[in-house]
């Protein structure tokens, strides 16, 4: 009998279930090709630095300065070489007025250094000023604007995450970069990833898109992205620069840019906010806590941040799954004591 009722039970609810799935897997795949679909991304050659390069043995290219150690080649756009206290940096001369981007960086960082032997790591830029020199990474402390650091060296003698780390900072000229914490009372997010002295390409993408903030990383020669740090409650402002800058102290690597290439999403925005002046708005970040009152997570995962639309989603059918379970194993239960009691009379 239990049997019986066990397979009614699940007849009853199988289709529901079904229904669920179906929905589950269409929302995945929506995710998916949020962030892969090719079709809606259009390269602005303006904003991208690809090869093969102009400018080669000059001073500068066109639509792009360098300085400090930065060096340009046939192969790739070197910002240090594996020295000693060098400083390179290279900005894009044309702001940015597209509201939804997604940057493509493909990079290398290399050199003699052996175990933690090397540094420091190199930054990618998006802020209000360009070509500024500085101590963060080659740049301006006190930015405006994003900052995704790619950091190769652990300066917290203290810390417990696993370098190379890469971080992201959004700032409006009020946060300054502690190197003595590796940044980490001003990050949003971050992941462990290795990519040093990689004998294949390494990409890093960074999409912004309605106010959400996702970085991937291609680092395993693998030709797929993997998830690095996903925010939502970003605000940027359009008119922006992109740049990228490296530094080396008393350890060194060669960091190379091989390419930047920068993609217009196409997204649809209403009346109003199609109304807004999205020159003056104020870089921000709306989390559910402060990034100082971050607990780090050893493993260098993401570590903090509101819960995303997809998240709540998950959230919510786990929770429903769990009750349909219990409600059927419930039912199943009572049916049995109820034939049990039957042979008391």
């Amino acid at each position: 009998m239990v049997d019986v009722f066990a397979s009614v039970a699940w007849g009853k609810w199988f289709p529901l279930l079904k229904l669920l799935l179906v929905f589950i897997s269409a929302f995945c795949g929506n995710v998916v090709a949020e962030l892969t679909d090719g079709q809606n991304e259009h390269l602005k050659r303006e904003h991208s630095l690809v090869k093969p390069y102009h400018g080669v043995g000059s001073s500068s290219m066109p639509l792009w300065d360098f300085g400090g150690s930065t060096m340009l080649t046939s192969q790739y756009i070197r910002l240090t070489p594996d020295e000693r206290s060098k400083e390179g940096s290279i900005w894009n001369r044309a702001p940015c007025y597209l509201k939804d981007w997604e940057l493509h960086v493909q990079f290398k960082i290399h050199g003699q250094g052996k175990k933690n032997l090397h540094g420091d790591g190199f930054a990618v830029w998006y802020t209000k000023d360009r070509l500024v020199h500085g101590p963060v990474f080659g740049s301006k402390d006190n930015f405006h604007g994003l900052a995704v650091f790619v950091d190769t060296y652990p300066n917290d003698e203290v810390t417990d995450r696993i370098f190379p780390y890469i971080s992201v900072m959004v700032n409006n000229g009020s946060i300054p970069y502690d190197h003595s914490k590796d940044g980490r009372t001003a990050e949003l997010a971050g992941c462990s990833v290795e990519v040093r002295n990689k004998d294949y390409d390494t990409f890093l993408a960074i999409r912004y898109s309605k106010g959400r903030l996702t970085l991937m990383t291609d680092t395993e020669d693998k030709n797929e992205w993997r998830d690095c740090v996903d925010i939502s409650g970003v605000r940027l402002p359009t008119g922006y620069y992109f740049g990228a800058s490296a530094a080396t102290g008393d350890l060194s690597d060669n960091h190379d840019i091989i390419s930047m290439k920068l993609y217009q999403l196409m997204v649809e925005y209403t009346p109003e906010e199609e109304n807004i002046d999205w020159t003056k708005i104020e870089p921000s970040v709306s989390l559910l806590k402060s990034p100082k009152d971050n607990i780090d997570d050893p493993t260098g995962n993401f570590r903090s941040g509101p819960l995303t639309g997809w998240k709540v989603f998950l959230l919510l059918l786990c929770a429903l799954l769990g009750i349909i379970v219990c409600a059927v194993v419930g039912a199943v239960v009572f049916q049995k004591r109820q034939e049990r009691n039957k042979h008391f009379y």
